[in-house]
């Protein structure tokens, strides 16, 4: 019976230095916080608004036309209106194209952009996990729900975001790996 008790005995502090530690994060409350991407977002709004800013010329140039189309029409022959009316339909189908072009060079540049986010806070986590000890570092958000339940104290959210935002460079949109951080000479 003592040899049994010292077996379990010795089982029992093995398991617990091999104790795995685990933490999780909030991915949503990680993307809003962070600094790149906050960055990111003005830059995608600056963006749409410069591109927005072009097309409602073409849009304000285009209604000019029509507008002298309609006060001049009286004076058009039949197949002068048919010419003109299909000259600005043609003008009209290739404004909306260009709508839909640059629409869609928004979204996929915003999906570069956030792609780039995903990338550099997984790298992050990384090597936050390495430095903190961390086995496993979880993702939860509202649409994965990939954490039903966590102990409060296993949040490491607001950590991460703080040592994320404290190690963000800006000019070049990337986070500085916790390893960097320990290279850097001091001063």
């Amino acid at each position: 019976m003592k040899k049994l008790l010292l077996v379990f005995s010795v089982f029992l502090l093995l398991t617990s230095c091999n104790e795995v530690k685990i933490a999780y994060v909030d991915v949503e409350e990680i993307i809003k916080d962070y600094e790149g991407s906050k960055e990111a977002e003005k830059e995608m709004k600056a963006e749409s608004e410069k591109m927005a800013a072009e097309l409602d010329q073409l849009a304000k140039g285009f209604q000019l036309k029509v507008q002298e189309y309609q006060s001049n029409s009286k004076n058009l022959s039949d197949n002068a209106k048919r010419e003109k009316e299909q000259v600005l339909m043609q003008e009209q189908q290739m404004i909306q194209q260009r709508q839909q072009m640059a629409q869609q060079q928004v979204q996929a540049e915003g999906q570069k952009k956030m792609d780039k986010i995903n990338e550099a806070i997984e790298s992050f986590l990384s090597d936050y996990a390495k430095t903190n000890g961390y086995n496993y570092i979880l993702g939860t958000s509202s649409q994965t729900k990939s954490v039903y339940y966590g102990d409060a104290s296993l949040n490491i959210t607001e950590s991460v975001i703080t040592a994320l935002n404290e190690n963000y460079q800006p000019e070049k949109g990337e986070v500085k790996t916790e390893e960097a951080i320990k290279e850097e000479p001091v001063n």
